[in-house]
């Protein structure tokens, strides 16, 4: 039997993504999200939903661009750190000593110790009550030269993002290699007659 616990935000796990931007004066910011995913593969696309109340929100809006970084497990405090406090009064880059990587295809800054990036730019955005979602087409996505697998992509297992579980409000890592997608269920797959 199931329990209701009634209409909240419980989809677990969710990202934990620093989105970049610059503000009108062009200072570098970065911000902690965890409401986001792929919204289109073709074009690529990402969405991020964020309060119009942060920094980052107006910063957005003027720049129509936008990075996330993706942290990995060892900068779970940073992370934590840059969705607590707002870039209005605190340079997050010179607070935690990150590294603001200008980005050379959108007026966005990225993380450079993170190890996977995303530099998007602006398509369409939507307010839905408190939150605006931002559709963000993936003009490249760049990662650590260590941190690939052996067909060329993200190794999950060396890149070791954080995911939240937004119940317990808690951070926690990617677990080991357990199947094969679009593989494992095929045992299951009835013969076709």
């Amino acid at each position: 039997m199931k329990k209701s616990l009634g209409a909240k935000t419980l989809i677990i796990p969710t990202p934990v993504w620093c989105v970049g931007s610059y503000d009108s004066s062009g200072a570098a910011n970065v911000m902690t999200i965890a409401w986001g995913g792929i919204c289109c593969s073709k074009p690529p696309c990402v969405t991020i939903s964020l309060r119009e109340a942060t920094y980052t929100y107006g910063s957005i809006m003027e720049r129509q661009a936008y990075t996330i970084s993706v942290p990995s497990e060892q900068y779970v405090r940073e992370a934590d750190f840059f969705g607590l406090v707002s870039g209005r009064s605190v340079d997050k880059f010179k607070q935690t000593g990150l590294t603001p990587v200008r980005s050379e295809l959108v007026d966005a800054p990225y993380v450079g110790e993170f190890p996977l990036i995303l530099e998007c730019k602006v398509i369409h955005h939507y307010k839905i009550d408190l939150h605006t979602q931002f559709v963000g087409e993936i003009v490249d996505c760049k990662i650590d030269e260590s941190m690939v697998d052996g067909d060329g992509g993200p190794d999950i297992e060396k890149i070791r993002p954080l995911v939240f579980n937004p119940g317990s409000r808690k951070y926690h890592g990617i677990g080991e290699f357990i199947g094969k997608a679009f593989k494992v269920g095929r045992e299951l797959r009835k013969e076709e007659e």
